[in-house]
């Protein structure tokens, strides 16, 4: 077994980081929170990353916070930590993609919420578990669960920490696929390659567009929308999709600033 409490592996633009800790399935203590919020600088930094899956080892993806660990430290501490990794995560420029199998749970469904999609199994369960443990909801759940499911449907989820299965929680619009436990890493591998090949820049406005406009006025969302988009026409990613669009082919998104027309891109 790997002393690694977190797994980064690349592919093809593609970085996979896995929880991996499965002999307490995947619940974060100090030294994963603290792995996992530097992991997702380090992407943010990397211009080679085009897109992000957030995984867990040992059929699980998280059972959430490990609160079993007798650490010594200011509650405020242990939770400057997860909003250390809530904030990383949400700031992603680039598509994240949450493999879930098994459970996610508490903290560890919030990491799940917390990325772009969600893909999960049939085996997959969530729950909200705070309550049980005498605790209120953390890792931005009081901020994305309104916005995902409603406030009502929220205060259910939360206040009776109810486990949800897969399919239920597809429904709820907190999944965005169902897949067999035997197509999952096929499929969530394909959708991450057809992410990273997209135009990195034009989908960094377009995720951080979607973010601000759940909460703004259309006004607002407007105004948004016009700042970003002459961003978009000054990289060569713009020219490359009207020429790929001319000749028939596939476009090949590079993201590369190209403010100026040049015979090539006419």
């Amino acid at each position: 077994m790997s002393d690694d409490v977190l797994l980064c592996t690349d592919r093809d633009g593609v970085r996979t980081l896995t929880l991996n800790r499965p002999e307490r399935r995947n619940a974060l203590d100090a030294r994963l929170w603290l792995e996992l919020a530097d992991a997702l600088r380090r992407v943010k930094r990397d211009p080679d990353v085009r897109a992000l899956i957030l995984t867990g080892s040992g059929g699980a993806f998280s059972s959430g916070a490990d609160i079993g660990t007798g650490e010594k430290v200011h509650p405020r501490h242990k939770l400057d930590r997860l909003t250390d990794v809530a904030l990383a995560l949400h700031e992603m420029a680039v598509p994240t993609i949450a493999k879930v199998t098994g459970v996610a749970v508490g903290a560890g469904w919030n990491l799940a919420l917390g990325c772009d999609l969600v893909v999960a199994t049939p085996r997959s369960r969530f729950c909200q578990i705070f309550a049980r443990r005498g605790l209120s909801v953390d890792l931005g759940g009081s901020w994305l669960l309104p916005k995902l499911v409603g406030l009502q449907q929220a205060k259910r989820l939360v206040l009776l920490a109810d486990m949800i299965d897969a399919q239920e929680a597809h429904a709820l619009g907190l999944v965005t696929w169902v897949k067999p436990d035997d197509e999952i890493d096929v499929f969530v591998d394909d959708l991450a390659a057809r992410l990273a090949a997209g135009p990195p820049f034009a989908l960094a406005q377009s995720k951080a567009l979607l973010n601000d406009g759940a909460s703004a006025t259309l006004t607002e969302a407007l105004a948004n929308e016009a700042r970003a988009q002459p961003g978009n026409f000054a990289t060569a990613d713009a020219a490359e999709a009207y020429a790929a669009f001319a000749a028939k082919r596939d476009p090949e998104f590079s993201g590369a600033w190209a403010p100026y027309d040049t015979e090539e891109h006419k």
